[in-house]
Parts: structure tokens; C-alpha cells; sequence
């Protein structure tokens, strides 16, 4: 009979770190969610539209990237279209494909989104170039994000 694995307790500084992650997690959600209600939305529909504000994607490949069904996606779009934040349109690459597209209006509402995060211009403007580039670079890391590549 084989022994079983035995898997490491984490070390104290590990643990840390964790908790940091989390803490910081918790506060960009949050200050996200804020910044949304400014606009009227949901934290789901600013995550869609910032999303959508990098490029226009099929229903699917949104569900992907929020980790959700594709049926609540097309209920987020259709709501952001319904307040002209976001339309439709046929794939360029596949004809028989719709993707979802920011409108011009959508495309304001995002950057006003990015802009209203005080996380980003807070305690991450407060460190130095190095240390952000260091930050990134560990991140990329922990995610399996190849330098150079999109995040």
C-alpha cells in the first residue's frame, strides 16, 4: 500500500502573502463595484463593458473570461445594450458569429470606469516604477503569463 502524499504546511511568510492577496482582492472588488454604481452597474455589467472596451468577443469567450454560463452573459449584454453601452455585430472572421461591441458611449463609460478605480491611483501609485514592475513580474508568475503577453 502506497504511503500517502503528504503536502507541505505553508511556511508563515507564504501565508502572509496569501492574505495580502486576498486583502487586496477584496478591495479592488470593491472599489470596482463602487466605481459601477457611479454608472448605474452592476460590478458584472463593468467587468463586461471593460472587457468589451479591449475588444469586441463572442458570447462564449466572454462567458470564459467571466467565469460564468454564456446564458448570463447574453442578459449582461442585453441589458448594457439596452442602455446603448454595448451592440451586436457579426464577426468579421465568421459572418454566421455575433460578438459584442462596445458603442461609443460604451467605450466612455469604461475609461470613466478605469479612471474612478482609486486602487490603481492609491496605494499602487504610491510605490515606485521598479516596485510595480517587480509586483507585475511576480504576478505574472503566480499566473502562468508569459512577459509580453496580454493579461
Amino acid at each position: 500500500m502506497a504511503a500517502p502524499h503528504q503536502t507541505r504546511r505553508p511556511d508563515p511568510l507564504t501565508l502572509e502573502v496569501v492574505q495580502l492577496i486576498g486583502e487586496a482582492v477584496a478591495r479592488f472588488h470593491a472599489d470596482y463595484e463602487e466605481a459601477a454604481a457611479e454608472h448605474a452597474l452592476t460590478g458584472a455589467q463593468a467587468r463586461l463593458l471593460s472587457l468589451l472596451s479591449l475588444e469586441p468577443l463572442p458570447m462564449r469567450r466572454l462567458a470564459r473570461k467571466l467565469r460564468c454560463e454564456p446564458s448570463n452573459v447574453t442578459g449582461i449584454v442585453d441589458r448594457l445594450a439596452a442602455r446603448g453601452l454595448v451592440e451586436r455585430r457579426s464577426d468579421p472572421g465568421d459572418r454566421r458569429v455575433k460578438v459584442a461591441a462596445v458603442t461609443a458611449e460604451g467605450a466612455r463609460v469604461a475609461r470613466s470606469l478605469r479612471g474612478a478605480l482609486r486602487f490603481a491611483r492609491e496605494p499602487l501609485a504610491g510605490l515606485s516604477e521598479e516596485q510595480r514592475g517587480a509586483l507585475r513580474d511576480a504576478l505574472r508568475l503566480m499566473v502562468g503569463v508569459e512577459e509580453g503577453a496580454e493579461g
